[in-house]
C-alpha cells in the first residue's frame, strides 16, 4: 500500500523562488527607468516610461515595516487560513529596491509589531489543501 507523501507547494507559482534554501520574492525591474514591481509584470507600469521593457529580478529578503493592521477575523472565501483561526498582522514592507510589498507578519505577540521595525522574508505554511499538502506563502517576521 502506497501512502501519499505530503509536500510543500507554493500558494501561487512564481511569487517567490521555491524550493529554495533562502527564498526570495520574484519581481520585475524596468530596463529603461529602473522601476521595480511586485508581483512580476509583463511591462513597466510607470506612466512616464515609454520603453516598457522589464526583466525578472530577485528582491531583497530584509526590509522595514512601513505600515500594518491586525486581521481579527478569518478571511472570506476563496482565501484560506489554517484552523483554528488566530488574529495576525498584515504589513506593508519597504524593501531596499524601493518597492512596498503587503504580506502576513509572523510574530508570537501582536504587540511586538511596530512601524519602522526590521523584518525579513520567510516562507511558511498558509493552510493544508485537500490532498494534505502544506500550501506555503511568503511572510515577514521581525528581525531579532
Amino acid at each position: 500500500m502506497d501512502a501519499k507523501v505530503a509536500k510543500k507547494v507554493p500558494v501561487v507559482e512564481g511569487l517567490f523562488t521555491w524550493p529554495a534554501e533562502k527564498p526570495q520574492l520574484i519581481g520585475t525591474r524596468c530596463r529603461t527607468c529602473g522601476s521595480v514591481f511586485f508581483p512580476k509584470k509583463v511591462a513597466c507600469n510607470n506612466p512616464a516610461c515609454h520603453e516598457k521593457k522589464v526583466e525578472d529580478v530577485l528582491l531583497g529578503t530584509r526590509g522595514k515595516l512601513y505600515s500594518f493592521t491586525i486581521q481579527y477575523y478569518p478571511p472570506p472565501p476563496p482565501f484560506r487560513y489554517s484552523e483554528p483561526f488566530t488574529p495576525y498582522g498584515i504589513g506593508l514592507v519597504e524593501l531596499p529596491e524601493g518597492v512596498r510589498i503587503a504580506g502576513i507578519l509572523t510574530t508570537g505577540d501582536l504587540n511586538e509589531i511596530k512601524i519602522g521595525m526590521d523584518v525579513e522574508l520567510v516562507v511558511d505554511k498558509l493552510y493544508e489543501d485537500e490532498e494534505g499538502n502544506e500550501v506555503v506563502t511568503y511572510k515577514f517576521r521581525p528581525v531579532k
